[in-house]
Order: structure tokens, then C-alpha cells, then sequence
């Protein structure tokens, strides 16, 4: 007879925050239920008590830390992990005071709020079944091999099912907006549109009637009626890039459309109603720019409800043989391959330009190559200078280079473990490939 799931109740005035916390309790195999407010908490608390709660500050009415001292007069063993947009420090003690089990801040750490829950009731009493491989649902040509991505990818599969706003972030070029798109592509609004817009590629004078609209003669030159990116994105998503260099004065506006729902268009005074997720995306440290008064802090919680990281190509190089692969096929338009040697040169080069470097790089070999093999002399030169084709005589012990290392594990590895292939792709005799492979044994 199997066991029931244990019950989490999530208390928080924002839907889409419940959904998002409800999906990850019920990932983790107990049974969330829902509350509004304090209010709605205390009644379902008293109906039918959870195994726990967690419970938001922040709420009209009866707020958080005056629901936690009313749990604690009829309930005083019932777990509660309390969360909060605005971390305070006075806040934090009145919470420990009031007997909160735990306190975590907005944008929750979904790895910590795991820790939290697990602690509190327990690991053992985790439900779930083994955790579906969510990569065997990723579009063609999405590549994550790197433990670091598929770290990514299992977040995105908790967040997009919710509404929550997400904060992308990440150093230019390596992949923010494919991973938006990954977030649109398994929300519930994946039928309705994908808007896309660059803050810092718009003229200042203009952001203003680009996110929201203008009506016909709002300004010189505004001939017709624009709906803008808002409207454009209704039902669906609004992936707004660089969002750190939205000017000042703009933010506020942009505060209130996520609150209100809703957008006065330029040269109009009547708000239309819109329903669009913002999946916003920054290169730019955003909790630094609050300190320097650069950024809206009230804002910044707004549209940081969950933050995503996309790490470095230089963190995730497990990925980079599988995207120049990718770009190569893209490029050459038929079959192409990469040179061992050429293969070692991208692993050894640092890549500070991330992935958009390694697409530019692979779209110019692509354009010089003659034939369907990518050699290093293909490659941009700062790329080339790594090169460092395995020799066909033994090697001493332990002078392996880490990228001769690497080519060699990814080509066997490719070749399904088959040595005398393996040898072949890397240009050498398999007795040689065996020396080699002496040596990394005996060094790992």
C-alpha cells in the first residue's frame, strides 16, 4: 500500500508565486495546498493541519509574522519556513522570535529551500519517483551536456510551469535569451507569442511608447496607432533584455504594469489590460546597481521573484565540442566535422566572449574550409594558437596536456568506446592511443 504524500501549504497573495512554489514541493514528492492570505492559512491550518508551511512575509492584512504568532497558539510543532521579498534584519529576528523554523529571502534559492524542507520533514519522506530526465524534452540543437546547464535546465523545468516573473543572468553572449526561450517553450503559454526586446537597443526617446504603445499623433512623427511590446506579448511571454539600462525615470512604469496588469499607451489616458509573463535578462550586477541608486529596488524584487544563472562557456566546456558541432552543421550546410586538432584548440581557448565567440568562430571556418573537416588553420588565430595534435610515439607518464586529455576521452567516448576507430578519428596508431590511455589511467 503505498504511503500518502505529506502536505505543504504555501501562504502568499501572489498566484503566481503559489504556482511556483507549488510546483517545486510537488517535484519533491509531497502534496502542496494553497492559501492567499494569513487568513485563508489559519482556516485551512485549523480544517485540516499540513506537515508544514511556507509562508511569505509581505501580505495585505494579516502579514506574515502575525499569521506565524497565530500558528504558534494552536500549533506550536508545525514547521514554518518564512519568506520575504525585502530581507530586514530587524524582520529576521521578530521571525526567529515568533518561532519561524527557518527564514529565507526572495529570489528564493530553490537548491536551499530543498535543504529547508527535506530538514524539516525529513528525506526519507520524499514521495516523488525518480526524477525525470527533463534534457529528453529539450528542443533540437539545445546543448547541455555541462553539469553546470543541466543544473540550469532542472530549474527552468520547475519555474516555467508557474507565472512567476524570472531574472536571467549571465555575461554577454552565453545563451540568456535561449534559455527564455526555453522558459516560454515550456510554459502553459507556449502557444501564445515570445516578444523579445532589447533595452539598450532602443532610443531613449522612444522605450517609453515601444513598451506600451502610443495612440496616432501622440507625438511628432507617431502616424499611426503602435501597440507596443506588452500588447504584442499578450497570453504569451515578454522577454525584456538588458533590463539594468532601462533609464530611471521608466522604471516606474514598468513597476506598475507588472502590478496593475495593465498599460496607458502614449498620448492616452485609459489603461488597456494586459497578461504577459516578463522574463527579464541582464549582463549587469542589478543588486549593485540598487546600491548606487542606478535601479529601482521596488522594481528589482518585482522582476527577481526567481533568479536564473547561465554560467560561463569557460565553466561549462563539456559543452563546447557539441556546440561547435551544432554551429558547424548550421554553417556548412551539410556534414562537417572538427579535426582533432581543431577540436583541441577550442578546449583550450578561454572563450571570454562565450558562446556567441564560438558561433563567430565555427561561422568563419566554415566560410574558409573547402572541404567538410574544420582544421586549425580555419580558426581564428587568438583560437588556433591552442593547438596540440596528439603525437604517434608513447609519451612519458604524466605530460598528457589537459586538452590532449579531453580530446582524447570525448573522441573514445564518441566512438562508443571502440579503440581502433577512436585511434583513426584522432590521427594516430591504436598502440599509441593505448599508451595514452595508460597515462590518463594512471593519473586520474
Amino acid at each position: 500500500m503505498s504511503k500518502t504524500p505529506r502536505t505543504i501549504l504555501v501562504v502568499d497573495d501572489e498566484a503566481s508565486q503559489r504556482e511556483l512554489l507549488g510546483g517545486f514541493v510537488r517535484a519533491l514528492g509531497f502534496q502542496p495546498k494553497e492559501a492567499a492570505s494569513g487568513e485563508e492559512a489559519l482556516k485551512a491550518i485549523g480544517d485540516r493541519p499540513p506537515d508544514m508551511v511556507l509562508l511569505d512575509v509581505r501580505m495585505p492584512g494579516m502579514d506574515g509574522i502575525k499569521t506565524l504568532a497565530a500558528i504558534r497558539k494552536t500549533s506550536g510543532d508545525l514547521p514554518v519556513l518564512l519568506i520575504t521579498a525585502q530581507p530586514d534584519l530587524r524582520q529576521a529576528v521578530d521571525a526567529v522570535k515568533s518561532g519561524a523554523d527557518d527564514y529565507l529571502t526572495k529570489p528564493v534559492d530553490l537548491d536551499e529551500l530543498e535543504a529547508a524542507i527535506l530538514d524539516a520533514l525529513g528525506r526519507t519522506d520524499a514521495m516523488a519517483a525518480p526524477a525525470e530526465d527533463v534534457t529528453a524534452n529539450l528542443p533540437p540543437g539545445f546543448v547541455c551536456e555541462s553539469p553546470a546547464m543541466r543544473r540550469v535546465v532542472e530549474t527552468v523545468a520547475v519555474v516555467a510551469p508557474s507565472g512567476a516573473p524570472v531574472l536571467v543572468m549571465g555575461e554577454s553572449g552565453v545563451g540568456k535569451e535561449v534559455v527564455a526561450q526555453l522558459i516560454h517553450r515550456w510554459s502553459p503559454r507556449r502557444d501564445g507569442p515570445l516578444v523579445a526586446a532589447n533595452c539598450a537597443g532602443l532610443p531613449e526617446a522612444l522605450i517609453e511608447s515601444e513598451l506600451f504603445g502610443h495612440t496616432k499623433g501622440a507625438f511628432t512623427g507617431a502616424t499611426g496607432v503602435r501597440q507596443g511590446f506588452f500588447r504584442a506579448a499578450h497570453h504569451g511571454t515578454l522577454n525584456l533584455d538588458e533590463i539594468g539600462e532601462l533609464p530611471l525615470h521608466l522604471q516606474p512604469k514598468l513597476l506598475r504594469a507588472l502590478e496593475s496588469g495593465e498599460v496607458t499607451p502614449v498620448g492616452s489616458d485609459v489603461p488597456i489590460e494586459v497578461d504577459a509573463r516578463l522574463v527579464a535578462a541582464t549582463n549587469q550586477d542589478l543588486a549593485a546597481a540598487v546600491a548606487e541608486g542606478r535601479f529601482r529596488d521596488d522594481l528589482y524584487y518585482r522582476i527577481n521573484v526567481v533568479e536564473l544563472i547561465v554560467p560561463p562557456l569557460g565553466d561549462r566546456r563539456e559543452d563546447i565540442l557539441p556546440l561547435a558541432r551544432r554551429f558547424a552543421v548550421e554553417f556548412s550546410g551539410g556534414p562537417a566535422r572538427l579535426s582533432p586538432q581543431a577540436a583541441q584548440c577550442l578546449l583550450a581557448h578561454r572563450w571570454s566572449g562565450n558562446v556567441r565567440e564560438l558561433r563567430n568562430a565555427i561561422q568563419r571556418a566554415c566560410l574558409l574550409c573547402r572541404g567538410d573537416v574544420i582544421l586549425p588553420e580555419h580558426l581564428p588565430p587568438k583560437v588556433a594558437a591552442g593547438a596540440s595534435r596528439p603525437s604517434d610515439a608513447p609519451v612519458p607518464r604524466g605530460r598528457l596536456s589537459q586538452v590532449e586529455r579531453a580530446t582524447i576521452l570525448a573522441t573514445l567516448d564518441e566512438c562508443g568506446g571502440n579503440r581502433t576507430h577512436a585511434a583513426k578519428k584522432l590521427g594516430i596508431s591504436r598502440r599509441a592511443l593505448i599508451y595514452k590511455l595508460r597515462d590518463i589511467e594512471a593519473n586520474l
